[in-house]
């Protein structure tokens, strides 16, 4: 992982930003199926009590986080084409989610302000945070199918850990 970054950060330095695309994708996927496979893992250790049950906790918590970070990573790398696509455009017109910053009308005061809005990786860490915490979007509309997808994903992974954990707690008590 670290040897992907250093050849990113090179790529980068080199204005080879599509190479530093797909340096991303491979990374975040490889994050992404290791995730997953440690999901599976606190699923069969928890019936088999493989485990005590603050490690349980503590691999759940840090699961969730995960599911998190990893998910608010995807939405910031394909929304309209990703960060540098999006930055080189006026504004976010167009893309996967709906922000409310988009549905504001333009009027004469806020023309320029609304014209360079784009989401920034904390927007999608927002739309991550709520969709791992709530199981669904809150302010922000899914607009395209591929975000839709994305986002049963996560909540599935995040229902699973939340449940789990549940259930093990009050087998405990």
């Amino acid at each position: 992982m670290a040897a992907t970054l250093l050849v990113s950060e090179f790529f980068h330095r080199g204005g080879k930003h599509q190479y530093c695309r797909i340096l991303g994708f491979l990374s975040i996927s490889f994050v992404t199926v290791a995730m997953i496979w440690s999901v599976v893992l606190l699923i069969y250790a928890i019936p088999l009590h493989l485990e005590t049950p603050v490690a349980l906790l503590r691999s759940a918590m840090a699961l969730w986080a995960t599911n998190i970070l990893v998910f608010a990573v995807w939405y910031w790398r394909l929304d309209a084409g990703g960060p540098h696509q999006r930055s080189a455009r006026p504004g976010h017109t167009d893309g996967a989610f709906l922000f409310p910053q988009m549905t504001i009308p333009i009027t004469v005061e806020n023309a320029c302000e609304k014209e360079l809005w784009s989401p920034q990786f904390v927007d999608y860490l927002f739309l991550a945070f709520n969709t791992s915490t709530a199981l669904s979007p809150t302010d922000v509309p899914v607009l395209s199918r591929w975000a839709k997808g994305l986002m049963m994903i996560q909540s599935t992974i995040s229902l699973a850990v939340i449940a789990l954990l549940a259930a093990r707690a009050v087998n405990i008590l």
